[in-house]
């Protein structure tokens, strides 16, 4: 299966939907002693954290699968990538729908709440990236 520009972005804008939910999570303990990145792949990625993905897309530029683990409070997608410039055009899609993101190389997960990336850093490692926040145009 070959994905294109416009069905990574449509992938991204569908996680961050998938996760997206009205609530906040805490700050998360970014403090706390940062281990190396992790790599590999996505089932590896999945392992590392105990738990088993639920696969979306398995394509050769992009794996995506949906997890849920409770110490992490909340679901997750984990996606990994062929290339660093795919994933960066992922996350920069992504970002424009907001949500919580660790990267690492070629992998990403996208966290419901802040608290969700931050539970996943403490064993995969990585970088915390914020996407847009649009809470202020609700008008609900």
């Amino acid at each position: 299966m070959r994905l294109t520009r416009p069905m990574l972005a449509a992938t991204a804008a569908a996680a961050v939907l998938v996760l997206a939910g009205c609530g906040s999570g805490g700050d998360g303990d970014d403090k706390a002693a940062v281990p190396e990145t992790a790599s590999g792949s996505l089932e590896h990625l999945a392992a590392e954290v105990g738990c088993k993905p639920t696969i979306q897309i398995d394509a050769d530029e992009l794996r995506q699968g949906s997890c849920r683990k409770s110490d992490a409070d909340g679901k997750f997608i984990l996606a990994t990538f062929a290339t660093d410039r795919g994933q960066r055009e992922w996350i920069n899609g992504a970002k424009d729908y907001g949500g919580h993101y660790l990267v690492g190389r070629k992998w990403v997960a996208v966290g419901e709440t802040k608290t969700v990336t931050a539970a996943l850093r403490k064993t995969l490692g990585g970088d915390i990236e914020e996407g847009q926040d649009h809470s202020a145009h609700s008008g609900h």
